[in-house]
């Protein structure tokens, strides 16, 4: 070998090592400034009410802030479209929500596709559930199954858009009930819920949030969390009543493809310290939300199993053949 090509060959090396020692002393140190996260809508929803919870304990654990910004636009694909073209460092992170990322890239260009995203943690879900006003005649979801059977498409449901977990569930629940119900699609659960309230419809697809805010206007009859949930110990699951369903709007955080995969790992760590912190998880109980705690190791799988439920979906609701 020629002096010059051992002289390249030891720089290249050289350099290499340089680059990694760099990065693992990036990862050591990191966050070592404030991060900047990106949420794909709009100020007041619940992507922004777990944001504004989670600032507190990301202060706590690192000494740095957590900055909440907005970049709605789209039902989130705005902010997720712009994603790739954000700094691959660390420091800007973005509200990851399912079924979102997965079903709207299906049939249509909405800017980004499913795989754009590098999602680091999926941190709670607001479990699906039917809500009726209080002075509604059906006391149980059994009761609202019978008007449905007897009267095909004419009980109505609110929910918060097309293609949302909402219109998700009300899709999934025809087929395992067997009946037929008239969706309408609302812009966002506020509208949806007054919808409800001023009696446009008779039931709407919310979440258990939902029902936690507005306790004394309306009823749940049915939720679907794998088990009842702490704030209302007297609603059964879907699951109880015989209906396979368990679901409802995820929620968790993504970087820009490229990001380190050891500067995703300490993004991990640190929201997992968060869920793991039992003033967080009584705050996140009390607004309905039930908490997951999905790494970024155990990401691939978690994502995995989420495609192959909205895939079957999508396909019932006539998004991909």
């Amino acid at each position: 070998m020629r002096i010059s090509q051992s002289i390249g060959l030891a720089t290249g090396l050289g350099l290499s090592l340089v680059s990694a020692i760099t990065t693992m002393t990036q990862a050591d140190d990191f966050p070592s400034k404030d991060i900047q996260y990106v949420i794909p809508f709009g100020p007041g929803g619940e992507s922004d009410i777990s944001a504004r919870l989670q600032q507190k304990y990301f202060e706590e654990i690192t000494g740095e802030q957590l900055i909440v910004q907005y970049m709605p636009g789209g039902g989130g694909a705005v902010g997720w479209s712009q994603l790739p073209s954000m700094s691959a460092d660390g420091y800007t992170i973005m509200g990851s929500n399912l079924p979102h990322i997965i079903l709207k890239p299906m049939g249509q260009d909405v800017g980004f596709k499913t795989e754009d995203l590098s999602n680091f943690f999926y941190f709670h879900y607001s479990p699906d559930a039917i809500l009726v006003r209080n002075d509604s005649p059906h006391q149980t979801l059994d009761d609202l199954i019978a008007a449905a059977e007897a009267a095909p498409g004419a009980v109505t449901f609110s929910g918060s858009g097309t293609y949302s977990a909402n219109d998700v569930a009300n899709t999934r629940f025809q087929q395992l009930a067997d009946v037929t119900t008239t969706y309408i699609p609302f812009r966002g659960t506020g509208a949806a819920v007054t919808a409800l309230l001023g009696g446009q419809v008779q039931a709407e697809w919310g979440y258990t949030t939902v029902a936690a805010n507005h306790q004394d206007k309306v009823r749940m009859l049915a939720v679907a969390s794998e088990e009842r949930h702490p704030m209302f110990p007297d609603v059964p699951t879907f699951q109880e009543l015989g209906y396979d369903m368990v679901g409802g709007a995820y929620r968790g955080m993504a970087v820009p493809h490229g990001t380190p995969d050891d500067i995703q790992q300490q993004l991990s760590n640190i929201f997992q310290q968060i869920n793991q912190h039992p003033e967080f998880q009584q705050e996140m109980q009390d607004l309905g939300f039930v908490l997951l705690d999905t790494p970024v190791d155990k990401m691939d799988a978690f994502m995995a199993d989420q495609m192959d439920v909205y895939e079957a979906t999508a396909r019932d609701l006539g998004l991909i053949d």
